[in-house]
């Protein structure tokens, strides 16, 4: 059971995310009905630790076994989606792995319950899309070499 909480329209979720590089790329993700695209993830179960959670989503997803390395960022991230307003709790890693093939065209992941498109994109590209949460468009060219912690307040509206 993820954990999520909901009330009316007021929705807690704690969520984990991973920033795998490889040589100038990136991966991010987005459901195929969606415009903004994310870091590679999914909301940790109740009494999963968020390493064994972000190996779990990677694959499920891709069908990748990654080894999870250096937090990044924790994040509390506000942000209004499908109509609900949402309050998020973010543990973002370092991934690496193995890539069976590397392209840079978009793909589908593995995962039942929702189409997720994925795609590899250049470094420098990356303030071309609609990244959320925003930091993540300055801070991927960066990784800061020690645990950040943020508080983000996106625009972020689809209905």
């Amino acid at each position: 059971m993820d954990v999520v909480f909901n009330n009316g329209n007021l929705r807690f979720n704690y969520r984990v995310a991973g920033v795998w590089k490889m040589n100038d790329y990136v991966l991010v993700h987005k459901s195929e009905v969606d415009e903004h695209w994310a870091l590679p993830g999914g909301r940790v179960k109740f009494m999963e630790d968020s390493k064994l959670a972000l190996k779990r989503e990677f694959l499920e997803e891709l069908n990748a076994k990654v080894e999870i390395g250096n937090m990044l960022w924790t994040t509390e991230n506000f942000f209004e989606y499908e109509g609900q307003s949402f309050h998020e709790i973010g543990f973002y890693y370092q991934v690496n792995g193995e890539v069976e093939i590397f392209t840079t065209e978009p793909f589908y992941g593995v995962e039942d319950d929702q189409k997720l498109l994925y795609q590899w994109v250049r470094m420098d590209e990356l303030h071309k899309l609609p990244l959320q949460p925003s930091f993540l468009r300055e801070g991927i060219q960066q990784l800061p070499t020690y645990p950040v912690h943020l508080i983000e307040k996106d625009e972020r509206k689809t209905e």
